[in-house]
């Protein structure tokens, strides 16, 4: 079982700000603690025994609170002395990482994956990048991702360049460290559009659909709706 999983927790929350302020988005307060620790108790049912946090925006506040060590979990950091987008931020953690493969996951949403089941299929495939999908009813808003029969990734779709129900990004991957080394990418870039969209034209990589509950806590709707959902929900 992978041991390691970053979470990129550096984002300002921008969407988020008009209900919640002055703090960064991961530890946004769901039920009287913050969403970040949703997530963390979550990888620790998986034996996840390390966790780099990508942090930027207020970071201070997220250090403060859990200094380096979250239950059975050993927190590092690694941190943006300026705003590196998405792919900078990950490329800031793989630093650290000291296994072979890594999980990486968004710090505002929480996707209620079996992480084994997961490296089962990423393994199968002898992937060096797995992406989890979820289906919505329709894409248009995100952006799509295609793929074929045996979930190679063949396309990825900009917003509004097709509607009706498809595959998204989920926000969780499975990244082989010296792949995502050997790329050659910028200390600044988007994950989204500076490595996914051009590297699955070269390489086989894969996306693995999950079915399971889902929420992304970045617009004030869905933070609102975490607040109900994650008072009954067994998440474990």
């Amino acid at each position: 079982m992978i041991k390691e999983a970053i979470i990129l927790a550096g984002g300002f929350g921008t969407r988020l700000s008009s209900v919640v302020k002055d703090i960064p988005k991961s530890m946004a307060s769901i039920n009287g603690k913050p969403f970040l620790d949703y997530q963390l108790d979550y990888l620790d049912v998986f034996g996840i025994d390390r966790v780099i946090l990508s942090v930027g925006y207020l970071h201070d506040q997220i250090i403060n609170h859990y200094g380096n060590q979250y239950n059975n979990i050993k927190i590092d950091y690694a941190i943006e002395k300026e705003p590196l987008g998405t792919g900078g931020g990950l490329k800031l953690a793989m630093k650290m990482v000291s296994g072979p493969l890594a999980f990486a996951l968004n710090g505002d949403t929480f996707y209620h994956i079996d992480y084994i089941k997961l490296l089962d299929i990423h393994r199968s495939k002898e992937s060096k990048l797995s992406i989890v999908l979820r289906e919505v009813e329709d894409v248009k808003r995100y952006g799509s991702i295609e793929r074929d029969e045996n979930r190679r990734i063949t396309d990825f779709r900009e917003k509004n360049q097709k509607s009706g129900k498809g595959f998204i990004n989920g926000g969780v991957y499975i990244i082989n460290k010296r792949f995502f080394d050997n790329q050659n990418l910028p200390d600044k870039f988007s994950l989204e559009k500076d490595f996914f969209e051009k590297v699955y034209k070269t390489e086989k990589i894969y996306g693995i659909l999950c079915r399971q509950y889902f929420i992304d806590i970045g617009i004030p709707e869905d933070y609102n709706k975490a607040q109900d959902d994650f008072k009954d929900f067994e998440y474990f």
